[in-house]
C-alpha cells in the first residue's frame, strides 16, 4: 500500500480509483465495512482504491477541548488499513482552511480534479465541509451533479449497540477490554517504545516488567491488572525507532508472548506517571529501547495500593496464576 502525504503526492495519472474518506481513528468493524466495501468495488471494476484519513483529528483543529483521546497512532492505522488490501492511502493534514472549504468545493476541488474518482464510499452519519455542513445525502447529490457514483454504506451495529469508536473509548474507561475488542474486531493493543521504569526493582523482586507509558492523550483501559499478550516488533514495524537488530535474551521479535499487564501510576510506590507494565510470563530479555505491542485480554483485578511489599508480592503471585489460567 502506498501513503501518499497530502493532496499534492496524488499521481497527476490516476484515474477512476474507488475512494472511502474518514478519520477512521478505530479502524474498528464499522471502518472495516466501510473499507472493505470500497476495495471490494475497486477490484470489481479494476481500478485502485483509496482511503482518505485525517491526521489530527479534526475535532482538535475546531473544538480543541472536545478532541477524543486516540485510539491509535498513525502508523497503526495505517498498518491495519493496508491489511485491510487498500492500494493507496492518502492522509490529510486536516487544518482549519480545509475545515473552511464548502461541501461542494471540497467535492470538486478533492474528489474530481485530484483524485479524479469514479466512485466515493461514506458511512451514512458522514459529514465534511465548513461546520460539518455536508452530509452523506450531499455527497449523493454532488455525485450526482458531477458525475461520481455515491455509495452510502449503513452503519454496523452489535445487537442493539451501535459499533463505534465512542463505544470503544467508554469499554475502556470501565477496563472492559473485552468489549473493546469486540467492536474492533481484534484485541484492543497499545504500541510503544519500552522505556526504563521509575526504578522500583521489579526485577529484585522477582517481576521484571517492560515499562511503557502512554500520552495523556492516547486511549488506554483503566487502571489496574490484565491479561494480555507482548510483542516485540520487528525492526520494519517499528516506524521511526532506530533498527536495534536481535534481543539479547530468550525473546524474539514478532513473537506474541503471555503477559500479566499492569496500567495505572502504582500507588504503592508513589508513582505519578501512567504505565504500561508487563510482566511477560517465564521469559527474560533485555527490551529497552524497543517498540512492542501489547494485547488486552481480559481484566484480573482492579489496581490496590498495598500496604507492603510482601502483601504485593502475594496478589502478584495469584495475578500471574490467574492471567495463565485465562490465557490457557
Amino acid at each position: 500500500m502506498d501513503i501518499l502525504s497530502g493532496l499534492g503526492q496524488v499521481p497527476a495519472d490516476m484515474r477512476d480509483p474507488v475512494v472511502t474518506i474518514g478519520v477512521f481513528d478505530g479502524v474498528h468493524r464499522g471502518h472495516q465495512k466501510l473499507i472493505r466495501r470500497a476495495v471490494d468495488l475497486a477490484r470489481e471494476a479494476g481500478v485502485d482504491s483509496v482511503v482518505m484519513t485525517f491526521d489530527p483529528h479534526p475535532v482538535k483543529i475546531f473544538a480543541p477541548e472536545r478532541t477524543p483521546d486516540t485510539l491509535l497512532p498513525l502508523t497503526e492505522r495505517a498498518r491495519l488499513i493496508g491489511e485491510l488490501g487498500v492500494d493507496h492511502l492518502l492522509v490529510i493534514d486536516f487544518t482549519k482552511e480545509l475545515a473552511g472549504v464548502s461541501p461542494e468545493e471540497y467535492f470538486r476541488s478533492v474528489i474530481v480534479e485530484t483524485l479524479h474518482a469514479s466512485r466515493v464510499v461514506v458511512g451514512e452519519n458522514f459529514t465534511f465541509g465548513a461546520g460539518a455542513s455536508g452530509t452523506a445525502q450531499t455527497m449523493l447529490a454532488l455525485g450526482e451533479k458531477y458525475q461520481v457514483d455515491v455509495d452510502v454504506v449503513s452503519l454496523l451495529f452489535d445487537g442493539t449497540e451501535r459499533v463505534c469508536s465512542t463505544a470503544i473509548r467508554d469499554a475502556l474507561r470501565g477496563g472492559d477490554v473485552a468489549a473493546a475488542s469486540e467492536f474492533l474486531g481484534r484485541e484492543f493493543s497499545v504500541t510503544a517504545e519500552v522505556e526504563r521504569g521509575a526504578g522500583r526493582g521489579g526485577r529484585e523482586l522477582g517481576y521484571p516488567t517492560a515499562n511503557q507509558y502512554a500520552a495523556d492523550t492516547d486511549a488506554v483501559p483503566a487502571d489496574g491488572v490484565y491479561a494480555g499478550w507482548f510483542t516485540v516488533l520487528p525492526d520494519s514495524e517499528a516506524g521511526d525507532s532506530e533498527a536495534l537488530g536481535s534481543i539479547e535474551g530468550d525473546m524474539e521479535p514478532g513473537i506474541r508472548y503471555p503477559a500479566a499487564i499492569s496500567v495505572g501510576t502504582n500507588p504503592t510506590f508513589g508513582d505519578h506517571r501512567r504505565s504500561i507494565e508487563s510482566f511477560v510470563l517465564d521469559r527474560d530479555a533485555d527490551l529497552y529501547g524497543r517498540v512492542a505491542r501489547v494485547e488486552f485480554i481480559a481484566k484480573v483485578r482492579d489496581m490496590v495500593k498495598f500496604d507492603s511489599v510482601d502483601e504485593l508480592l502475594e496478589n502478584m503471585a495469584r495475578d500471574v496464576a490467574r492471567v495463565r489460567e485465562i490465557l490457557s
